[in-house]
């Protein structure tokens, strides 16, 4: 093997690239057919490599613009609905003819962050993911954006990209922007300074991240992507951010643009939707005592140990866990309605047991339901 070159490249045998639209349109919004044919070939040859590629794809908002006259990415929901649904299917037919050059089959997967994430979806989207590559089939994955309504603007696609990286046990995530790396301040300020390792949240402490794409017409920014990065990297997937014109030599191990190394192993895939892809519906308040339980001990969260409850959850559904100063600490599938919260709060597991019935014996958020933050 080449000196030199990343081994988590190299010896990567699944990936999941991530483009976004910035670096898949013109100036005028419509597909770039150069660009396109360029990103098909680079992963056309990832695969006579040997590797397996899923593809999550931006740019069905952007490439509706054209068609329908919008002269820039609409604000409107239903306007960017109404792209996305002229915009997908130009998209996908551009790639699938593109791969057809390659002998390689596109398939179509639209996926809303229920279906990577909920546990009810993400078993059957994973045996979705498996068959496709198991068929020799790359699939082209984008958000449903014409039926979602929070996922479209989830930050284009990038925190998507590492949740699919998660469920289709991807050794890689490669996400091409339309900047060749992560630097440590605003690329076009002089003296800026692209960083090619990041082995440790420390390494980002004193980063500038700006937020803005240069294009217009995507939704993310540098920090949609750093966020990304993180997600893969807690549950063991290492990233690479490049510049989607060095598609080829990043996914050939070159060391350009950032590689963002593996910090954490890989988790259960309901712990990292509960980190990274929920909104809590509502926040308990943890005694000091029960915070160190949770924390330190990795204990279930008990009756005894909470002081308060905020918000209207029901059973099921995600809250935070705050301690005495208000500052989460974890999240947590909780077990009651807040409207049973206020009788549990400081009790023992035998009061409520006795006073309440068997029903009320049980943790508050069990601790295989629960996630550190």
């Amino acid at each position: 093997m080449t000196e030199g070159l990343r081994l988590e490249v190299t010896g990567a045998r699944r990936i999941v690239v991530k483009v976004g639209s910035s670096s898949l349109t013109s100036a005028a919004g419509g597909i770039d057919p150069s660009h396109l044919s360029q990103l098909v070939d680079v992963l056309a040859a990832a695969r006579q490599r040997g590797a397996e590629v899923v593809l999550v794809s931006s740019g069905a908002i952007a490439a509706g613009l054209a068609p329908l006259g919008l002269a820039k990415r609409p604000r409107g929901l239903a306007a960017q609905q109404a792209a996305a649904s002229v915009g997908q299917g130009l998209l996908v037919h551009r790639y699938t003819e593109e791969l057809a050059r390659h002998g390689v089959v596109a398939g179509q997967v639209l996926l809303t962050l229920d279906d990577v994430t909920r546990r009810s979806h993400y078993r059957n989207a994973y045996q979705t993911f498996a068959k496709l590559l198991e068929l020799g089939v790359l699939p082209i994955v984008n958000e449903n954006d014409t039926v979602a309504t929070n996922e479209i603007r989830f930050g284009d696609n990038d925190r998507l990209a590492s949740l699919v990286a998660h469920l289709v046990h991807a050794d890689l995530l490669v996400l091409l922007s339309d900047v060749d790396g992560l630097y440590d301040a605003d690329p076009r300020e002089p003296g800026a300074r692209r960083i090619t390792d990041v082995t440790s949240p420390a390494d980002l402490a004193q980063v500038r991240i700006g937020s803005a794409g240069a294009a217009g017409v995507g939704t993310g920014g540098m920090q949609t992507k750093v966020e990304a990065a993180r997600i893969a990297t807690g549950a063991g997937i290492p990233v690479v951010l490049a510049a989607a014109d060095q598609a080829a030599v990043a996914l050939a191990g070159e060391a350009i643009g950032t590689l963002f190394h593996a910090t954490g192993r890989r988790q259960p895939t309901r712990l990292l939707w509960l980190a990274h892809a929920t909104e809590p519906k509502g926040t308990l308040l943890l005694d000091p005592g029960a915070v160190r339980a949770v924390v330190e001990r990795h204990a279930s969260l008990l009756a005894a140990g909470i002081t308060g409850a905020i918000g209207a959850f029901t059973a099921g559904d995600p809250v935070n866990l705050a301690g005495p100063d208000g500052v989460p600490v974890a999240r947590g599938l909780v077990n009651f309605d807040a409207d049973e919260v206020p009788q549990l709060l400081g009790r023992s597991s035998q009061d409520l047991k006795r006073e309440l019935g068997a029903a009320y014996e049980r943790e508050v958020v069990h601790r295989d339901d629960l996630v550190l933050l």
